[in-house]
């Protein structure tokens, strides 16, 4: 199944037009024509099915009709993750914890990040695309960069872990996790949290958690994250 995403859509909907940059992909890069069929999703779980009905060169009518809709996963992911220095490092794991379902990313600035800002546009249309190589119905909540004093005060949901690299007694991730459980993951930068910064987040209920032996990058402790979770909650 070929996935298209257009967020301003819903049941009652019963026709779409696509902007100027959706309908030359439609209809230039994909060649898709008039009478074709396609599969469309909001985002938020809704299946539609659609036939286009009008091609121009620079208008793409498309007929749809509500087809089904998915339930949110039982056990919701959420990682907060200082961006990388290298930005392709960064949207690497954004496309891979798309693929593997995850719910939430929120983009932490830390005491020793690297990279203090972030574009966020881009990033989301990398979560989109992903969304739609992946066939999944449910896009990932990005957050805007959040200070890390400010997230671990939040209201959060489920089981808080914090990744880091100091020597000290953790719990392995996959002892923290249970089927059906929501778990919200801290993953510092390059240059590791501060020890202020771990303390903050223990005082503030999460726990210190392991995620090996071995010495991950930022955006592969992520990607693992992801992984471990999936294995435990789809198990």
């Amino acid at each position: 199944m070929q996935l298209f995403y257009y967020s301003s859509i819903s049941p009652e909907s019963n026709s779409l037009e696509l902007d100027k940059e959706q309908a030359t992909h439609m209809t230039k890069v994909l060649r898709k024509k008039a009478g074709d069929q396609v599969h469309i999703t909001d985002g938020v779980g809704n299946l539609f099915h659609g036939t286009i009905s009008l091609v121009t060169s620079s208008k793409c009518n498309i007929d749809v009709a509500f087809a089904k809709a998915y339930p949110p996963p039982t056990s919701q992911l959420h990682i907060a993750i200082a961006p990388t220095k290298m930005n392709d490092r960064m949207e690497w794991f954004l496309e891979k914890a798309t693929e593997m379902g995850i719910s939430k990313i929120t983009p932490l600035l830390c005491e020793h990040s690297e990279r203090k800002k972030i574009n966020s546009a881009r990033f989301q249309k990398i979560l989109i695309s992903a969304m739609k190589q992946s066939n999944q119905f449910y896009l990932p909540v990005l957050e805007e960069l959040t200070p890390f004093t400010d997230f671990i005060k939040a209201d959060l949901k489920g089981v808080k872990g914090i990744a880091h690299c100091e020597e000290t007694d953790k719990k392995m991730l996959s002892q923290l996790l249970h089927k059906d459980q929501d778990l919200t993951m801290i993953i510092g930068p390059e240059g590791d949290l501060s020890l202020i910064e771990i303390e903050m987040a223990l005082k503030n209920g999460f726990i210190p958690t392991s995620l090996g032996t071995k010495r991950l990058r930022t955006e592969t402790a992520g990607v693992y994250t992801a992984a471990i979770f999936n294995s435990i909650t789809e198990s």
